[in-house]
């Protein structure tokens, strides 16, 4: 992905044709270092295609990749009268509560930096 990107910065910068040395020139300025045979393969398959076409052939592979998770749903059993029935329904408001805050912390960086 490293390689992809500084690819792509590369032809978003005006450089319609990125050498190898290009690519290692952004991914050195940026502290990663550069891996020659990625690089020749990535230079290698995309040489003599236009970029645009590239994308969308992706987009429609990507369109076929299945992203979403199954979510289980779960009834607690109706219970009779009394606290035991009300002890499921506030563990599972609890782990709603603590699945939330989760969320919130990952959605600053994601899990991942760009250039890791």
């Amino acid at each position: 992905m490293k390689i992809i990107a500084a690819y792509l910065l590369a032809v978003l910068g005006g450089n319609t044709s990125p050498s190898a040395g290009d690519l290692k020139d952004i991914l050195s300025s940026v502290g990663v270092e550069p891996d020659e045979g990625r690089i020749q393969l990535l230079l290698t398959e995309v040489k003599g295609k236009d970029i645009t076409e590239l994308i969308a052939s992706g987009r429609e592979k990507l369109a076929s990749v299945p992203s979403g998770g199954g979510a289980v749903a779960y009834s607690a059993p109706a219970g009779g009268a009394g606290g035991g029935a009300d002890a499921p329904a506030a563990a599972a408001e609890s782990k709603k509560e603590e699945k939330v805050e989760e969320k919130e912390e990952s959605d600053d960086d994601m899990g991942f930096s760009l250039f890791d």
